[in-house]
């Protein structure tokens, strides 16, 4: 539920002819749902026409006496996010938006906001408020067990003992008597899935798992945060649930706050369906431990209302090349690739966490729902998602999609090797901020790393390392860019990186780059012209473009301290082949930084991202020497 913690209306009175437009008059602050380590924050205002307001950001555990510095909150507003073939036109709010992260879950912060504009601020200046992070999904004490068997079970069975999950679940039969619900699972229950295989032929009228012709387990039932229902294998050998060919193997869209647990899910078209935009969706659904492979989707929801989701641990796998790198988009050049399986997980609305996660061998990895202008409702935005610490292993299109975000969407610590076409996908944001920060991308050979495309608003670019092309040649705007590592492979033809800005307060600055080594400008630039705050109609022709570093410093004042790097930066990483088709292990890719690199203590301090680094200054891309690699995929190993 999004909070509004301090009310400001009378201020917007008193203070209407504060200093004409340009002092600032903060609204309420709106408190996002909380994930397990992060909190996003909204100030809407009114007034500072010149953009020279700020808000700074403490905070602290209640209870300690110190407090500590994050990023200020983004200022956004003006900016426009349009797509002309789809009928998109919106213009962001003026507001700040921002988060605070990598926080301990289920523990109370307290939240400082302070509002400085030289032109003055009206009203308080300050906010302040009390905030829990959220904890990680956990059965309750004191629920039912029922136990739930195989049909073709042989040994002693538990009691309450049950052939299949509807029986469990509904205490429903077969045939006609399938949609039967008398003795329905309750808040608090854990089903106890025991070894086996549960294949339904769904042709067959009295098959005993009860999910005739359709082959869908359609769940209803409505848990709670506190008390939510657990489906869980249990324990005594692998738990197979497979689809047998069917179009979704569990409809959850009606089934609020379950949790799946240890589970194989396999042959289906989407192994969850948790919401369909305008119809229905789910709260606090968690998937966590769990293989699903031969699959299109694994998880999926579009619906704005849904909440609260926590995939987690998982190994998801579809149904595209294992063996070469195809993508979709010109089969000319990559070899085309039909839709065998789509993305692995898609989400819209809030709070929603999606880590550790391995995918592989889908056309997308992790998505934001690419679902159109933000509702008008505020509850029913796209805020507060964060995808962290997953490893995700040859795409046909993008590792991860922040496509249809509105605030706060946080992409942090992620692996992706091997994607045909891009890497991490802004495809739009509406607003942002969305944070991509310490994300590790190799062989993306489109040469578009970094996807940014339909005028995408509010992007912050921190601390990765990409060793593929940043070729986006579409504008962005309201972006900003620091402490990255972009290092070419020598494609014929393409620059090392495009910064095509629709703003003239983006920024880039304490970048590496290593420039492809062939007859092309390696640096990119266009902006809108001296005094115009925003352009939208640059054309390709408008590109600036530069042989070196240096004059490219020269001519735009971006990148002061930049600096041109090679791959002897790293300990033992190689460049990857321009073979377009070639796989790379991610095993075998070591992205550590020479101590005595020129890379090492060349970036900017950045509160709340890199304020315990080592040296004299924190190191540029996403590891910092001498500290430990982040996990990437399960921390548990899957069965």
């Amino acid at each position: 539920m999004r909070t509004a913690v301090v009310s400001c209306l009378p201020v917007f009175c008193i203070f209407t002819n504060l200093l004409a437009q340009n002092a600032v008059i903060p609204g309420d602050l709106v408190v996002e749902p909380p994930t397990l380590i992060c909190l996003g924050f909204e100030l809407p205002i009114s007034g500072d026409d010149n953009r020279n307001a700020e808000v700074k950001v403490s905070y602290r555990k209640v209870g300690d006496g110190s407090w500590t510095e994050a990023l200020p909150l983004l200022r956004l507003g003006g900016e426009r996010v349009f797509a002309r073939n789809v009928h998109l036109d919106y213009t962001v709010p003026s507001m700040f938006a921002g988060s605070i992260l990598d926080l301990e879950p289920d523990t109370e912060y307290e939240c400082r906001f302070q509002v400085q504009d030289p032109d003055g601020v009206g009203g308080d200046s300050t906010r302040q408020v009390t905030v829990r992070t959220r904890a990680e999904p956990k059965a309750a004490l004191g629920g039912r067990v029922l136990h739930v068997y195989p049909p073709d079970w042989k040994g002693e069975k538990l009691e309450p003992a049950f052939t299949g999950l509807k029986a469990a679940y509904f205490g429903s039969g077969t045939g006609d008597w399938a949609v039967l619900s008398e003795r329905r699972v309750g808040p608090g229950d854990i089903i106890l899935v025991h070894a086996g295989l549960y294949k339904a032929d769904r042709l067959d009228y009295t098959d005993p798992l009860g999910i005739s012709f359709h082959g869908s387990y359609v769940l209803t039932a409505k848990g709670s945060a506190e008390r939510p229902i657990v489906i869980r294998a249990a324990g005594d050998g692998e738990v197979i649930f497979d689809g047998n060919g069917c179009y979704r193997l569990f409809d959850v869209m009606a089934a609020d706050y379950h949790i799946f647990e240890g589970l194989t899910l396999r042959n289906c078209d989407i192994a969850f369906l948790a919401g369909l935009k305008d119809v229905a969706g789910s709260k606090g659904l968690t998937v966590r431990d769990c293989r699903i492979e031969d699959v299109g989707i694994a998880v999926t929801t579009q619906y704005a209302g849904s909440r609260d989701f926590f995939i987690a641990d998982n190994v998801m796998i579809g149904r595209d090349d294992r063996y070469r790198l195809q993508g979709w988009y010109d089969p000319g050049i990559y070899g085309a690739s039909q839709l065998k399986s789509y993305y692995a997980v898609k989400v819209y609305g809030a709070g929603h966490v999606v880590c550790h996660n391995y995918i592989a061998f889908f056309h997308d990895g992790i998505c934001v729902c690419t679902h159109g202008s933000p509702e008008t409702e505020p509850e029913l935005k796209a805020v507060s998602i964060d995808f962290y610490n997953n490893d995700i292993h040859l795409m046909t299109d993008d590792f991860i999609e922040a496509d249809g975000g509105v605030h706060n969407i946080r992409i942090l610590r992620n692996r992706g090797v091997n994607a045909a076409q891009c890497g991490l996908s802004a495809q739009p944001v509406f607003g942002g901020p969305a944070y991509f920060i310490r994300n590790v991308l190799y062989h993306v050979p489109w040469g578009c790393a970094l996807k940014f495309k339909m005028k995408p608003a509010g992007l912050l670019v921190y601390h990765n390392t990409i060793i593929a092309e940043n070729g986006n040649p579409s504008s962005f705007s309201n972006s900003h860019f620091r402490n990255n590592l972009f290092l070419g492979t020598d494609a014929p033809g393409r620059p090392i990186s495009r910064f095509p800005n629709a703003t003239s307060y983006s920024t880039t600055d304490y970048n590496g780059y290593r420039p492809n080594r062939n007859d092309q400008p390696q640096y990119a630039w266009k902006a809108p012209k001296e005094g115009v705050s925003r352009d939208y109609e640059i054309d390709q022709e408008d590109f600036q473009y530069f042989e070196t570093l240096a004059e490219f410093r020269k001519s735009t004042g971006q990148e002061e301290n930049g600096i041109e790097v090679d791959f002897d930066i790293f300990v033992s990483l190689q460049q990857p082949d321009k073979d377009a088709r070639a796989v790379y292990q991610a095993e075998n890719l070591d992205f550590t930084l020479r101590p005595d690199s020129v890379a090492v203590d060349a970036g900017v301090s950045l509160p709340n991202i890199n304020a315990n680094h080592s040296g004299s200054g924190p190191d540029l891309g996403a590891y910092e020497a001498g500290r430990p690699a982040p996990i990437y995929g399960p921390r548990v190993k899957v069965q």
